[in-house]
This record gives C-alpha cells, structure tokens and sequence, in this order.
C-alpha cells in the first residue's frame, strides 16, 4: 500500500511520510515533518517542520501543527483544532527559541475548535470535549472540557465513560472487558476480564 497524495497538496521535499497514508486537497506538509503509518491527514492541513505524528493519527480538516508537537499513534485531532507554540507571541519579537513542547499522547481525541496552549502533555486515552481551551496538562483516560479545560469524568480506551461507584475502585468496559482502576487521582488499565 503506498502513500496517497492528493494534486493540491503541497509536500516538501524531506518530509517523511509512512506506508498507507492519505494527504488531502491544499494540505502544506513542511520538509522536517514526519508523519506515520496508516495516517489520515485532512484537508487544509498545515504540518511544520519538525512536527511528528505517529501511526494512524487522523487529522480532521483546518488544522495547523506548529513546530513543538509530538503527537504518538492513534491519536485524532477534530477539525479546525489549534495549537500554539510561544506562550506569549508578538509579531515583532523573535521567539522560534522559545517554543514550548506540547505531548499528544497514544489514543488521546482532542474535538473540534480546541485550543491547546503550548507546553502542556494530553494523557494516553484522553478526551477533551470540542471548543475546550487546554491551559494545563490533562491525565490519561481523562474527560475533560470548558474555558478553561476541567476534568469531569474517566473515559476508557474504547471512548466510553468509565463508572465508579461508591467505594468501588474498579470499573469495566462493556465493550472490550479491559478492567480499569482507579488509584491516587488517576486511571490505570489493569487487565481483562
């Protein structure tokens, strides 16, 4: 299976781009890009330079990936979602030494027209609800939404609301019988049943 690259789109030499992957209609994907396996990049994408996704990511339509974000496998980012990279830009000061890391870990789902403020780390299986603004990093398997983000809930790698009830610390999905845990403030998957 090769790479699909549609007319319109724009790939620069150097870019990297794994087996299975799709680039579609007036996407900019800049030379130090690299771009996974099995990805699916929308349309009106921009990829900067340096920028790393991992296998099978979906990047849903206007979505600009600025130079600082790592995003591992499986992760989706709903359309017109927004990075940033400077915590503090002005168009006459020069800060391309200053960009902030932001960490989009494996499964995580980030909806449409979320605003990620730079330097933060999104969890493993996290998913931060559409129009959300994340200014602080957000636990794996967390629900989380709002102006700023807060967490709601426990979601499982499946997307579905985990439920703990009273002083049961256990919780299972209905889906795929993973056993979830939770222990100190977060969630852990402990197993099958």
């Amino acid at each position: 299976m090769s790479v699909y690259i549609h007319p319109s789109a724009i790939v620069d030499e150097g870019a990297t781009i794994g087996v299975g992957s799709k680039i579609w209609h007036f996407t900019h994907i800049m030379p130090g890009a690299i771009i996974g396996e099995n990805c699916n990049i929308g349309q009106n994408v921009f990829i900067a330079n340096n920028v790393v996704l991992g296998n099978g990511v979906k990047v849903q339509n206007n979505v600009s990936i600025y130079e600082g974000v790592i995003c591992e496998d499986d992760v989706f980012l709903g359309p017109s979602m927004v990075f940033t990279n400077v915590l503090n830009p002005r168009a006459f000061v020069e800060r391309k030494h200053e960009y902030k890391p932001t960490f989009i870990k494996k499964g995580a789902t980030i909806g449409a027209n979320v605003t990620i403020v730079c330097g933060n780390i999104i969890g493993e299986y996290a998913m931060v609800g559409a129009g959300s603004v994340v200014t602080k990093s957000i636990l794996p398997y967390s629900l989380c939404y709002g102006i700023p983000t807060k967490h709601y809930s426990w979601v499982n790698k499946f997307g579905n609301q985990l439920h703990f009830i009273g002083t049961d610390t256990i919780s299972t999905c209905p889906n795929t019988g993973e056993l979830y845990q939770l222990i100190d403030g977060g969630v852990v998957l402990i197993g099958q049943f």
